[in-house]
């Protein structure tokens, strides 16, 4: 049996929200019904499965969002970012310290992971010789869990190579009980054989989605690298509220000051001046107030656009990211937080064609067009999926390809369709998970694919 999840995005709880450790807890006892379910056959007797193999599709640990990268300030000495030289000693020290404070702020989760690879969680009634689950068995059945680890565009500083990293890699291997050895924490299952093969066996194949995502991935440079999604949520959503704080800190509203901290939570992030406008309506006392907290923005945005990487990143004679920022920045200058929106739709059609959903990725997926996989599964829009593809045409069918996307584990504050200049969100948390199966398992069944909100 297959588990596919992405998109936790587990920070250290200085920017935004994890998911609760209760969605841990419940996902374990899924997995163990999963893991029943389909130790019943085709032939409707029950054979315990050997194995379990779940995989984390990227975006699992979200180093990105930690206000810790804030503590140095160009000029220093030690100023590092996720753009700076990873190969100073700097650089390590500082991922090896935001990710020892994720495992700490997401300890209860991650020990829910562990126990599954060792047993705690996963373990099934033996089979009588008739074929059928003997519940009054002494012994218990486990099966072998195996949790492999891949990387996206928010954990992509677990992908860099050499040995500061492989001992950074080593304590998550140890902390949530993964399968990857110490140099390898893939991006692509291509680079690692064994992750390949395990693909291979179920017809399926499986990616991030990062790489369709120019805002979040530089195809020029490769996944060791930053992008400039990385520096907008370093230097404008998680740099914001400490500004805000430092600025105006006792005079502000406490509930504005806590919503000004869930910027990293808000869909989709070109949204996220229509989130501070919508809090700043709702708690701000005074236009006075309202203006300095503009003004701090707008600040920031310049700053922003002045650092070298940025700089670097914008390319002459085409439209391109940082044209894109620099619309949904500047314009702040020159009109209220409300007025962006238009921009932001605007910039989401011009650069992404107004889509979430990656199926024409999928379509072009070398693996689905050889005929090697009849499954493809990304994660990173966070917009979980199940979309047809091609078949034979010949209901009930089983010559089928599919995509699905594996959707997320997150806190959410996600702006409404109805009139978005109205700056309203919907609070809510989601759980989704994809589950795909082999030969005679669960009946003969092929996949299944569960997504689940609550608020």
């Amino acid at each position: 049996m297959l588990v596919i999840i992405s998109d936790l995005h587990l920070g250290d709880g200085t920017c935004g929200k994890s998911i609760s450790p209760g969605a841990f807890h419940l996902f374990a006892s899924r997995l163990r019904e999963l893991a029943y379910q389909a130790s019943w056959r085709k032939d409707n007797n029950y054979r315990p499965i050997e194995s379990v193999d779940l995989v984390l599709m990227g975006d699992i640990l979200d180093p990105q969002h930690s206000t810790r990268w804030l503590d140095t300030q160009p000029g220093d000495p030690d100023y590092t970012r996720p753009w700076s030289d990873f190969n100073s000693p700097q650089y390590a020290a500082k991922l090896r310290q935001v990710t020892r404070a994720m495992f700490e702020h997401n300890a209860e989760g991650l020990k829910v992971l562990r126990d599954c690879v060792q047993g705690q969680t996963i373990y099934l009634p033996p089979a009588t010789n008739s074929g059928r689950p003997d519940f009054d068995a002494r012994e218990l059945f486990y099966p072998a869990v195996s949790i492999h680890y891949m990387v996206g565009n928010h954990d992509w500083y677990y992908h860099l190579p050499g040995p500061q990293f492989d001992q950074i890699r080593q304590e998550i291997i140890e902390t949530i009980g993964l399968s990857n050895p110490a140099n390898m924490f893939p991006w692509q299952a291509e680079e690692f054989e064994p992750l390949e093969e395990l693909f291979a066996r179920y017809q399926f194949y499986g990616r991030h989605g990062d790489m369709y995502d120019k805002f979040n991935y530089d195809a020029e440079k490769g996944r060791d690298s930053a992008a400039l999604g990385d520096a907008f949520a370093m230097e404008m959503l998680n740099r914001y509220p400490l500004e805000v704080d430092r600025q105006l800190g006792a005079e502000l509203p406490p509930a504005l000051v806590d919503s000004l901290r869930k910027l990293t939570n808000i869909r989709p992030a070109l949204a996220t001046p229509l989130w501070i406008s919508g809090q700043i309506k709702q708690h701000a006392q005074s236009h006075k107030m309202e203006a300095q907290l503009k003004k701090i923005w707008d600040t920031m945005g310049q700053e922003f656009l002045d650092i070298d990487f940025v700089r670097q990143a914008d390319k002459a004679f085409e439209f391109d990211m940082v044209d894109a920022l620099q619309l949904v920045l500047g314009i702040s200058k020159r009109t209220s937080f409300k007025r962006i929106n238009d921009v932001v739709i605007w910039v989401r059609q011009k650069m992404w064609g107004g889509q979430i959903s990656y199926t024409k990725h999928a379509l072009e997926e070398p693996a689905l067009q050889k005929g090697s996989a009849r499954y493809i599964a990304y994660g990173h829009t966070h917009h979980h999926e199940v979309v047809p593809l091609d078949s034979d045409g010949v209901p009930p069918t089983t010559a089928f390809q599919i995509y699905m996307n594996a959707g997320s584990w997150h806190s959410y504050y996600t702006l409404t369709a109805k009139n978005p200049r109205d700056q309203k969100f919907v609070p809510y948390q989601m759980f989704s998970y994809l589950v795909f199966y082999r030969a005679d398992q669960r009946g003969g069944r092929h996949f299944e694919a569960w997504s689940g909100a609550f608020a």
